[in-house]
């Protein structure tokens, strides 16, 4: 308990002197690929250490990203339970203006309430009309399920308005994108409007060619070097060291979650939440299933040092990124550290890496929507995957191992 205390004081102090720009989307099945709702959030956060826990504290069990400093997991800030219900947030800075509560910061508690006890929109909306006001949050709330549903909840202290994704008036093109501001708020206040126009124009690429993926979102938006102000791309950027700000990731940026959910009569089991932890250019995608049970790969679990191994790797890798310490260091990124004429950047090394995972992961997928969800084959995969990215680590950067 006194450490759980402990955690709420230094979150209050982080929350109160920073805002930490997330950026996240929901799309409706009805315009994917394959037919499958995406929910996708890229955190950012001051605390970069991350993990994944599993839960079965309520109703539903489930699945959800933490805070490595909140020990028993008082807190969620992204996950999928058992009903195929999932879940996440942005930081929203334009809906309590002015309304003099002080009572803040409660997005993680009402999400892991809300993963505790939700199998669908209707069952969060019932959360949300019950919930003691004021809430203290002010947040958009992205939820998909398994019935087809997927919308926004523009969530103030008292009220919350519903943007649906599944509706052609409010997401003509089937998908809702959200940073840190909601659309219902104060007009022009808030942040991550550059943000937004980034991953919009990215989903619009992709939209138009039917590519709405997790592997998409996962690899192209939230590892983006694209800028959609100054039209930079620091993919092909000719100087070492570049200006490194209102890009989708960011310094700040400490992991993304994409829940990919089911078709409507598809069963459950297999909603699939991939988790990249740490800095998402520095690091690789791990899918995960809630009907696998509690034992996830080793590799996203805190280990004796209450950090989660992929999490301590990326971070390790992402000092190259980031070299300069004095001053505003961490506004220049090296960009030839990402991607290079000679492909020895750290994206180009890891990219064959997980695209190895996603393979063997889309394998096993396929496989049982055939046959149905195999536990077994699940942890099989789970003991692949925290062998396997480690060694890759220490193969490729001499990291971990």
């Amino acid at each position: 308990m006194k450490s759980s205390k402990i955690y709420v004081v230094i979150l209050l102090l982080i929350s109160f002197s920073y805002v930490f720009p997330c950026t996240t989307a929901i799309v409706s099945g009805k315009y994917t690929k394959d037919g499958r709702p995406l929910l996708f959030k890229h955190r950012d956060s001051g605390f970069f250490q991350n993990k994944m826990m599993y839960f079965e504290d309520g109703k539903y069990s489930y699945i959800g990203l933490i805070n490595s400093a909140d020990k028993v997991g008082d807190e969620v800030w992204a996950g999928s339970n058992s009903a195929g219900f999932a879940i996440m947030n942005s930081a929203s800075y334009n809906l309590n203006m002015n309304d003099g509560v002080k009572l803040k910061d409660r997005e993680g508690v009402v999400m892991k309430k809300a993963l505790q006890e939700c199998a669908t929109l209707a069952d969060f909306e019932k959360l949300l009309d019950e919930w003691e006001k004021p809430m203290g949050v002010e947040a958009n709330f992205g939820v998909i399920d398994a019935f087809g549903g997927a919308a926004y909840y523009e969530t103030s202290n008292y009220a919350w308005k519903k943007y649906d994704a599944t509706n052609n008036e409010t997401a003509p093109y089937g998908y809702i994108i959200r940073t840190n501001y909601s659309v219902s708020g104060s007009d022009g206040d808030g942040y991550g409007y550059i943000r937004y126009k980034n991953a919009e124009e990215l989903f619009d690429y992709a939209e138009q060619g039917a590519a709405l993926t997790s592997e998409f979102i996962i690899q192209s938006v939230s590892r983006s070097l694209k800028h959609s102000l100054t039209g930079a791309d620091l993919a092909k950027a000719e100087k070492e060291f570049v200006h490194f700000e209102d890009f989708i990731p960011r310094y700040s940026s400490v992991s993304t979650v994409v829940v990919e959910g089911v078709k409507e009569g598809e069963p459950v089991e297999l909603t699939t939440i991939w988790s990249v932890l740490g800095f998402q250019l520095t690091s690789v995608a791990i899918p995960m299933w809630v009907s696998a049970g509690k034992d996830l790969p080793n590799i996203v679990l805190a280990d004796e040092s209450g950090n989660a191994p992929l999490c301590d790797m990326a971070l390790a890798l992402k000092q190259s990124c980031f070299p300069i310490k004095q001053g505003s260091g961490k506004r220049y990124i090296n960009a030839k550290a990402l991607v290079n004429e000679e492909n020895t950047g750290i994206i180009q090394k890891l990219a064959p890496v997980e695209n190895t995972i996603i393979t063997k992961a889309r394998g096993l997928i396929n496989r049982w929507r055939e046959t149905g969800f195999d536990k077994n084959g699940a942890t099989d995969f789970y003991k692949f995957v925290s062998d396997y990215i480690p060694g890759k680590y220490k193969e490729l950067f001499g990291i971990g191992g």
